[in-house]
């Protein structure tokens, strides 16, 4: 007998198949907590509204060891930044729309509602930089401009993060890739946007509110 006649044969071959569980016709793809982007999402949301949290913190810490508040500088205007609040509270229809039609993967609904959110989008940026211009205090003024700059500041940068992600979701839809996954995409982009419109609530009542009450 030879040696290679002792040699083990493949492991292929020594065990058996057998058919556990076919996954071929299962989805790629789910919507909500069954979604690992949107669990993604909710752990990026909870990170920047610990540090919305942290800035407001700073915020109240000045005021509470300065007698005179706002400090050089009068309260900011309302306007701007009270129309900013309610289209951000009326932009909240269409984005629940988009969320619903998205999840029943309604390709021209899903279309429409992300352009409606597009320009909401875009009319909301134009009013914050109408709003930077009525808080009658730089930047690097004091204490107070730096607070106020970096509360408005941190959420312009979400408004700004979450309508790139839209737009690009929406010009993806128009395209061949407007199927599958981009629907869950759309469902995913809605629940941040709700997150935006939460976030400026507390932020809105402490800037432009709150210097008018103390």
């Amino acid at each position: 007998m030879t040696k290679a006649s002792f040699q083990p044969q493949d492991s292929e071959e020594l065990l058996p198949h057998r058919i556990v569980l076919n996954v071929r016709s299962m989805p790629s793809y789910a919507y909500g907590h069954r979604s690992p982007i949107w669990w993604g999402t909710v752990a990026f949301a909870a990170a920047e509204g610990m540090g919305f949290a942290m800035a407001i913190g700073v915020y109240f810490y000045l005021v509470f060891i300065n007698g005179n508040w706002p400090l050089s500088a009068p309260p900011p205007d309302l306007f701007w930044p009270s129309l900013f609040t309610v289209v951000l509270l009326v932009s909240a229809w269409p984005n629940a729309r988009a969320k619903r039609d998205g999840e029943q993967e309604n390709l021209s609904a899903t279309r429409r509602n992300l352009v409606i959110m597009s320009l909401a989008g875009i009319v909301l940026l134009v009013i914050r930089i109408m709003e930077f211009n009525g808080l009658h205090v730089r930047w690097d003024q004091n204490a107070y401009g730096s607070a106020v700059w970096l509360l408005l500041g941190l959420h312009t940068l979400h408004l700004l993060t979450d309508l790139g992600d839209t737009v690009v979701l929406t010009v993806l839809m128009f395209t061949r890739h407007g199927h599958g996954k981009r629907f869950s995409d759309v469902g995913d982009n809605a629940f941040y946007w709700y997150f935006v419109v939460a976030s400026w609530l507390p932020i809105y009542l402490i800037l432009y509110w709150f210097p008018r009450w103390w």
